[in-house]
């Protein structure tokens, strides 16, 4: 039996399906771990060419929604829900009752939060780190590598870099295990005071490497995050290069008003 996928004739067809399939996924109609329909199901169905499926599916994926494994087919994704991330992460107060940003805003959100330490120790400062940093490209800053995990699952990577100058009289900074309140809690005990945190983001596609560390499909959309961490002189002791899958996240800023 054939179903019809819209009738708003302006619509390509290809489109048409791939917002079915979608909404099917959202409404729970095809559930965590079910298989989409296949190809040669979805041309019965839907009465088109295999060419309009295939264009259909490319749209499907891109929504974030489904796991798309060579040989087998496409599944629907069991992932957790969009999570809240707001400009209140950084607040004094988290740090002062010895919680991390990222473990303060899972604990609102009610998830199991792990971060994972892929790497702490000198590297060279990329380009556009060093920019920041206002070092040259190449100079030696400590580097720390995270992954972390939402209610099991892989959302997000970070690379914080500060200056050696800094670092390097702050132990703590160099342990995988910073303390409580993280390394901004550490950089506090040692005198530095927080101004503010300036962000700049971009929304892309997925490296092949980016989609297997975070469990994406390849070309999956992400968010890339650049955050400067800037004391009361005015000088940034720590940037912080983060990369989010763009379907667990939604952004939320307070912007003032005075001047």
């Amino acid at each position: 039996m054939r179903t019809p996928a819209g009738t708003d004739r302006s619509v390509p067809r290809y489109v048409q399906i791939a917002d079915e399939i979608v909404q099917q996924i959202r409404t729970g109609v095809l559930k965590p771990g079910d298989m989409v329909p296949s190809e040669s199901e979805l041309i019965e169905r839907y009465g088109v060419a295999g060419g309009t499926i295939r264009k259909a599916m490319v749209e499907v994926r891109a929504s974030g929604l489904v796991d798309t494994r060579h040989g087998k087919g496409s599944f629907v994704k069991d992932r957790p829900p969009v999570r809240l991330r707001s400009s209140d992460r950084f607040r004094a107060s988290h740090r002062r009752d010895g919680r991390a940003a990222y473990l303060a805003e899972s604990e609102q959100s009610g998830a199991t939060a792990k971060v994972s330490v892929v790497y702490v120790g000198p590297t060279e400062a990329p380009a556009e780190i060093a920019d920041r940093l206002s070092v040259a490209p190449g100079t030696r800053v400590l580097a720390r590598r995270r992954l972390y995990f939402r209610n099991g699952v892989p959302v997000e990577t970070a690379a914080s870099y500060l200056p050696w100058p800094v670092a390097k009289d702050i132990p703590e900074l160099f342990a995988e295990n910073p303390g409580p309140g993280g390394i901004y809690a550490r950089l506090e005990d040692a005198g530095y005071r927080f101004e503010e945190f300036e962000e700049t983001l971009r929304a892309r596609l997925a490296t092949k490497a980016e989609a297997t560390e975070l469990s994406l499909n390849p070309g999956a959309p992400v968010i890339h995050l650049l955050r400067s961490a800037i004391a009361s002189d005015g000088r940034v002791v720590e940037v912080c290069d983060t990369l989010m899958a763009a379907d667990q996240f939604v952004l939320s800023y307070r912007i003032p008003a005075a001047d």
